[in-house]
């Protein structure tokens, strides 16, 4: 882990995605001859991918990037047909390392993509966006080609929302705000200036994405950014303005077992580096070498070993 001298004289650099057009892209990535890999976990979002895998096939034709590749989890609304006939590759999740058991949600249908893609650089979309601009891709590419010493990109942006004919600006992403957010405030300051912890657009060099293991569940994304800034630091981590995003969201209901999932996940963390006793333990118990629980762990999602070394094995 960074020593906190060192995180706190840094900072996660930001960027606005207008310093990096397509062309500036195909530019760069030719120069230093890096591949691209494009991935989107999708399901059930038939409505939207199609108009996404086409904004990205520009993209390739412009030669800003290699690959696109959609990994569908077994939506029954067509999804997978209309990604490809938009020109993705497509895969069922459960093709994927098939050995690793059931598909346990989007961080190890991401983990499990992370073995077919054949780009240097890899960045994941969500297949769910509405009004998809290849901004979100090019945004998120730029500082890894651009900018010094940039191994780990998070996207920030505005998301709307409607509620019973209601239109507010900035009211989407209320875990986000609720939860994330304030839970790393508390016990990662470092990382309390990354915008959207929990923003599902990423884009990273895939030697660290292999390097870091994967939640399987609501976790992922928080649970990569504390994984990522112990392996390369804030200075390795830049956040890029995307301006607005989107796309549907979860009913208030589902928010809870979402804020539990992040919550559970920080914990996890904390446990593993001494700094939190574990949930549910008697202190005085645990005082006299007398642990009565592991809750965090126990409802914390399962995670993927980091997939070099699963290739290594």
């Amino acid at each position: 882990m960074p020593s906190t001298s060192a995180a706190r004289s840094s900072r996660v650099r930001s960027f606005h995605h207008s310093l990096y057009p397509a062309a500036r892209i195909a530019t760069a990535r030719a120069a230093l001859g890096l591949g691209v890999s494009v991935c989107l976990p999708a399901r059930e979002c038939a409505e939207t991918v199609g108009s996404i895998v086409e904004g990205l096939a520009e993209l390739q034709r412009a030669q800003a990037i290699d690959e696109i590749v959609v990994v569908d989890a077994a939506s029954a609304d067509g999804t997978a047909a209309v990604a490809a006939r938009a020109g993705a590759r497509v895969w069922q999740e459960t093709e994927l390392l098939p050995a690793f058991g059931p598909v346990l949600g989007k961080g190890d249908a991401m983990w499990r993509a992370l073995s077919k893609l054949g780009g240097e650089l890899v960045c994941f979309l969500d297949a769910d966006t509405r009004n998809f601009s290849a901004h979100f891709a090019t945004g998120l590419l730029g500082p890894l080609l651009c900018e010094p010493d940039v191994s780990f990109v998070k996207a920030f942006y505005r998301r709307p929302l409607t509620a019973g004919g209601v239109y507010l600006r900035e009211g989407g992403g209320r875990v986000n705000h609720l939860t994330a957010r304030p839970a790393l405030d508390l016990f990662y300051p470092q990382l309390a200036q990354v915008r959207q912890p929990l923003a599902g657009e990423i884009a990273a060099r895939r030697t660290l994405l292999e390097a870091i293991p994967f939640v399987t569940g609501y976790g992922v994304e928080v649970a990569m950014l504390i994984d990522v800034w112990r392996e390369v630091g804030l200075a390795g981590i830049a956040q890029v303005d995307l301006e607005e995003h989107r796309n549907r969201h979860q009913p208030l209901s589902a928010l809870t077992p979402m804020a539990r999932t992040v919550l559970a996940t920080i914990a996890s963390r904390l446990e593993a580096e001494g700094r939190l006793a574990p949930l549910g333990t008697d202190p005085s118990a645990v005082a006299h070498g007398r642990p009565n629980g592991d809750r965090a762990h126990s409802i914390a999602p399962v995670e993927r070993p980091p997939l070099a070394s699963v290739r290594v094995a």
